[in-house]
């Protein structure tokens, strides 16, 4: 039977399709190795007049940016930093997980998977967030943004919406180090922003309103590691784990401890509310003296009967969809933005380095710059391909 989150998807998709058909005589596209990827652009004039107003509003605003500048570059040390030590262990410990998925509403493969309408409101609500801030740093230091615009990441075929704004390239090209360097930081630290707020909101209203409301009820699986203990196993992103050998779990803490009991090569079964599951342990690729299920997962709960005879489902309901849509903006926030920090071609990190190679090393700096880029879009190629081959 079909979802409706499937329904969902087919419907966005033919609908991009056609305007993208609709308007084929208005867009441009970027090649990045065409025709295996590249990018659509459609340009327009949304929010500039928004963008101008608040550079002009918050005179304060060039500490936020030297801000993003130097949380740019820590996030730049520490995304390198995990992506080569990951890979590195792939090769050491075969079922680690690899780090660079793309994120995607369908389940596949090599696929990071997320629930459409989550997915297609965090991605939109990202890419505002992250091109209206380079607008905005642009526009604080006095360049001209000459557009605004949809964008369309295509791997053969367009897959990712996205967004995008135009400084203008020579203002850009003439400006100091550190305008630069404002301008291509904004985007990500914005997104990095746009995390920790969610976890202060998770912290302060959240989980007090949550514990109100809800109560646990297991454990539920997000992610199933290829090649891991669990897979083929029958056990799939969305069930709930209910309890391990008998041993009930009403929670994310309580499962782990109940794990540590076990060795690597134990088998055991769990429970769930799609049937029980036979699995045999693995080791962990942090430390082979621990189990491993090669799952990743959050807490599972149920709404209170007291509270769902005084208010019904409805309420209950809406504030946990609302919960769930937070937890995958908070995650997409985090990921998408320490990601377009890595040194890497025209992701902003790689901006950001090139820049800073090429004012103190010149040509040299050049060099190293497309040695390191090349070099890291090897490393995620190496980390697409054992996803999708695993």
């Amino acid at each position: 039977m079909v979802s409706i989150q499937s329904i969902l998807a087919i419907v966005f998709f033919a609908v991009m399709f056609g305007f993208l058909i609709y308007k084929r005589k208005k867009l441009d596209t970027q090649k990045v190795l065409f025709p295996l990827i590249y990018v659509i652009m459609y340009r327009t004039k949304l929010g500039l007049k928004s963008m101008d107003k608040i550079a002009k509003k918050f005179p304060y605003l060039g500490y936020v940016i030297v801000a993003g500048i130097v949380i740019g570059f820590l996030g730049m040390v520490f995304i390198c930093f995990e992506i080569i030590r990951n890979s590195a262990k792939l090769f050491v410990s075969p079922g680690t997980a690899v780090s660079v998925q793309p994120v995607l509403p369908f389940e596949a493969k090599g696929v990071f998977f997320v629930p459409f309408i989550y997915w297609i409101l965090s991605i939109f609500i990202i890419a505002a967030v992250h091109e209206f801030s380079h607008g905005v740093a642009a526009r604080y230091f006095g360049m001209k943004v000459k557009s605004s615009g949809f964008a369309f990441l295509c791997f053969i075929l367009p897959v990712v919406p996205a967004a995008f704004v135009e400084p203008d390239e020579k203002q850009l090209q003439k400006s100091s180090l550190k305008k630069k360097l404002g301008v291509f930081a904004a985007g990500p630290f914005s997104n990095i922003l746009t995390a920790g707020f969610i976890l202060l909101l998770v912290l302060l209203v959240f989980n007090p309103v949550g514990k109100i409301l809800f109560e646990p009820a297991g454990v539920n699986v997000v992610t199933v590691n290829d090649d891991g203990p669990s897979d083929g196993s029958g056990l799939a992103p969305g069930d709930i784990i209910k309890d391990v050998n008998g041993v009930y779990v009403g929670n994310v803490e309580e499962f782990v401890s109940e794990l540590k009991t076990y060795s690597p090569g134990d088998t055991i079964d769990l429970k769930t509310d799609n049937g029980v599951r036979t699995i045999t342990l693995g080791r962990s690729p942090e430390d082979d003296s621990l189990p491993w299920l090669g799952i990743s997962s959050r807490p599972h709960t149920t709404v209170k009967q007291s509270i769902e005879a005084s208010l019904g489902t409805f309420i209950p309901a809406a504030l946990e969809w609302i919960f769930g849509f937070f937890f995958w903006l908070f995650l997409l926030s985090l990921g998408i933005g320490l990601f377009n920090l890595l040194p890497m071609g025209p992701l902003d990190g790689g901006l950001m380095m090139k820049q800073v190679l090429v004012k103190y090393y010149k040509h040299k700096g050049a060099v190293i710059f497309r040695t390191m880029s090349w070099g890291f879009f090897l490393l995620i190629l190496v980390n697409l391909a054992i996803g999708f081959v695993r």
